[in-house]
C-alpha cells in the first residue's frame, strides 16, 4: 500500500528563517495569511535589524480568494516642521543620511501591520498578544546574529559608529560589530513590543510608547512631535494593474516604484524577452528599467504633488509609444538617480485562498543609526528620498510622502496561480521582480527562478555606480554579448551576490497547494504546513 503524503495547504516565505518558522506556527495555530504576515513582520524587526525595524515603513498587498487584491499603504509622513529651508539653514544641501535630522518621517510600519489586522474581509482569529510574543522573545531573549547582519555592519560601520544609540545595541563592548552566531538581545525593544501586545498598536502612536518616542527624538534633535505621530495613517488603495505576457500582474502606486515594476513588464513583453536568450533578455530587461526608472524619477512622488497617472502610464498606447526607442542591439544612456534601500520582502498564503506580499525597510543599512535607548527603536531615513528641489513631486515639505523604492508584487495567472513575489535592493528591486516572475512563467520552479543569475543596472544599497553589474556565473558570451551592445558591464567576484538582493516568492495554485522559496543569497527559508 502506498501512501501519499499531503502538499503543502499554507506557508510562509521570509528572509531570515525564524521569522518565517514564526510565520508558519501562526498558520499552525490556525493563524490567517494576514496574521502569519504580522507576525513575520514583527520578529523580522528584530532579528534582521540591518534591514528592517519598527521604526520603518511597510507596503502590502493582499489578495482573498474570488476577490481583486487590496493595497495597503503604511508610510509615514515627513514632520510639521521640515521644510528646505530648515535644512539649508543647518548648513545641509540634501538630507542628511545619519543622526537625528535624518529622522524625519514618522515610522509608518506599526500603522500597516494595525490595517492589516483590522480588515473586515479578513476576520481575526489570534489575539494580537499571539501575533507578537515570537518577536517578543527573540528580542528579550536573543537570537543568532546572521551572517547578513554582520557583513552590512561591518561594511557601514564607519557612519554609524558615532550614531546616537547604535553602539550600545548593535557592537559589542570592544566597539566591533555582533559576529554571526554570536547572540544578540535587545531588551527595551522587547518592552516596547510586550507593551503593544498588551495596550494594542495603536500605543505607538497616541499612547505611552509613543509619548516615550517622542521624548526620545526630541531629545536627539529629530524634528517629529507626538503631533506627527499622532496623524500617521495607513491609507487602503486599489493597486496598479497591467495585463501582460497573458498574466495579470499588481503592485502598488505612488508613493512606490511599483509603476516601473510594471511597465518594465509590459515593455519587455513589447521587446519579445525571453529568458532562454539570456544576452537578449537582460539586454531587453536593462533598456526597459531605464525607460521606466527615467519616468518614475519625473514623475513619482508624494501623490497630493502629482500631476502624472501612474496607471494611465501603464495604458498599451503609452507602452507601445515609448517601446519605439528600444534598439535590440544596442545601449542607450542612463539618466542614473540614487535610491538605495535596505529592505525585507515577505510572503504568506493560508488554506482559504488569501495571499500576503509585504515589503518592510528603515532604507540604509540600519536607517539613520538612530537608537532610541529607551523604546529600542531605530529610526529610519527614507527622508533623504525627499528632493531640496521644490518643482518636483518628491520635494521636502512639511507632512510630505517621501518617494519609495519598496514595491511588493503579486501576479494572478491565466491557471488560478496566485503569486506573491519580491525583493529588497533600492533600484534592483523592479529588475529583480522581471527576472523572477518571467523566469517562473517560462517554466522554471520558484527555487531556480531566484537562484539563477541576476544584473543590476544602478545603484542600490552600499553603491555609488550606475554600472551594470552582473553576479560571476552568468556565461562569458552573455557578458561579451553584452559588452557588444554598449553596457557598461561589471562583472562581480561573488556567484550570489548581496547586491543583487533578496528575493522570495509564495504561490497558491487554484487546487490550493502553496509552493515557496527563499533566496540563496540572504538568511531565510520557505516553511509551509
Amino acid at each position: 500500500m502506498t501512501i501519499q503524503k499531503s502538499l503543502p495547504q499554507a506557508g510562509v516565505s521570509a528572509p531570515h528563517f525564524l521569522a518565517a518558522q514564526t510565520g508558519r506556527q501562526i498558520l499552525e495555530a490556525g493563524g490567517t495569511a494576514l496574521e502569519a504576515a504580522v507576525a513575520t513582520a514583527a520578529s523580522l524587526a528584530v532579528v534582521y535589524p540591518h534591514m528592517n525595524a519598527v521604526g520603518g515603513d511597510s507596503f502590502w498587498l493582499i489578495k482573498k480568494k474570488d476577490c481583486a487584491p487590496v493595497g495597503v499603504l503604511a508610510c509615514g509622513q515627513a514632520a510639521g516642521r521640515a521644510t528646505v529651508d530648515l535644512y539649508k539653514s543647518r548648513g545641509f544641501e540634501a538630507l542628511p543620511p545619519r543622526g537625528a535630522l535624518a529622522a524625519v518621517t514618522v515610522p509608518g510600519t506599526i500603522r500597516g501591520w494595525q490595517a492589516l489586522l483590522s480588515l473586515p474581509e479578513h476576520p481575526r482569529r489570534l489575539p494580537l498578544k499571539d501575533i507578537l510574543n515570537p518577536a517578543v522573545v527573540f528580542a528579550a531573549n536573543g537570537f543568532p546574529v546572521s551572517a547578513s547582519q554582520e557583513r552590512t555592519t561591518r561594511a557601514a560601520l564607519e557612519s554609524l559608529r558615532s550614531c546616537p544609540g547604535f553602539a550600545e545595541v548593535f557592537l559589542n563592548s570592544e566597539g566591533l560589530p555582533w559576529t554571526k552566531g554570536e547572540t544578540l538581545r535587545q531588551s527595551a525593544l522587547a518592552r516596547t513590543l510586550q507593551r503593544l501586545s498588551e495596550a494594542g498598536l495603536d500605543d505607538f502612536y497616541e499612547g505611552d510608547v509613543a509619548a516615550q518616542i517622542c521624548r526620545e527624538l526630541a531629545d536627539a534633535g529629530s524634528l517629529l512631535t507626538p503631533e506627527d505621530f499622532a496623524a500617521c495613517r495607513a491609507r487602503i488603495v486599489k493597486p496598479l494593474h497591467l495585463r501582460a505576457f497573458g498574466q495579470d500582474f499588481y503592485n502598488l502606486p505612488e508613493p512606490t516604484q511599483g509603476v516601473s515594476s510594471l511597465a518594465i513588464l509590459g515593455l519587455m513583453e513589447r521587446f519579445g524577452a525571453k529568458p532562454d536568450d539570456m544576452a537578449a533578455f537582460v539586454h531587453a530587461a536593462v533598456e526597459a528599467t531605464k525607460l521606466a526608472f527615467a519616468w518614475r524619477n519625473k514623475h513619482v512622488g508624494d501623490p497630493r504633488a502629482m500631476t502624472a497617472s501612474t496607471q494611465s502610464f501603464l495604458s498599451a498606447q503609452s507602452l507601445d509609444t515609448l517601446a519605439k526607442s528600444f534598439d535590440p542591439g544596442k545601449a542607450c544612456c542612463f539618466d542614473e538617480q540614487q535610491a538605495m534601500g535596505d529592505t525585507v520582502w515577505f510572503g504568506a498564503a493560508d488554506t482559504d485562498g488569501t495571499v500576503v506580499s509585504c515589503i518592510q525597510s528603515i532604507y540604509w543599512e540600519y536607517g539613520s543609526g538612530l537608537v532610541l535607548k529607551d523604546t529600542g527603536v531605530t529610526m529610519q531615513n527614507r527622508g533623504c528620498a525627499f528632493s531640496f528641489d521644490e518643482r518636483l513631486p518628491s520635494a521636502l515639505r512639511p507632512g510630505a510622502l517621501p518617494f519609495h523604492t519598496l514595491n511588493p508584487a503579486m501576479a494572478v495567472t491565466n491557471d488560478g496561480r496566485v503569486i506573491a513575489y519580491g525583493t529588497m535592493g533600492g533600484e534592483g528591486q523592479p529588475q529583480t521582480q522581471a527576472a523572477v516572475i518571467l523566469r517562473h512563467l517560462a517554466g522554471m520552479p520558484l527555487d531556480r527562478a531566484i537562484a539563477e543569475p541576476r544584473w543590476l543596472i544602478g545603484r542600490t544599497w552600499g553603491d555609488n555606480t550606475a554600472k551594470l553589474r552582473l553576479e560571476s556565473r552568468f556565461a562569458a558570451g552573455v557578458v561579451r554579448s553584452l559588452i557588444e551592445r554598449g553596457h557598461d558591464v561589471e562583472v562581480l567576484t561573488e556567484a550570489y551576490s548581496d547586491t543583487m538582493g533578496h528575493a522570495g516568492a509564495v504561490s497558491k495554485a487554484a487546487d490550493g497547494v502553496v509552493t515557496g522559496a527563499s533566496d540563496p543569497r540572504c538568511d531565510g527559508s520557505f516553511e509551509a504546513i
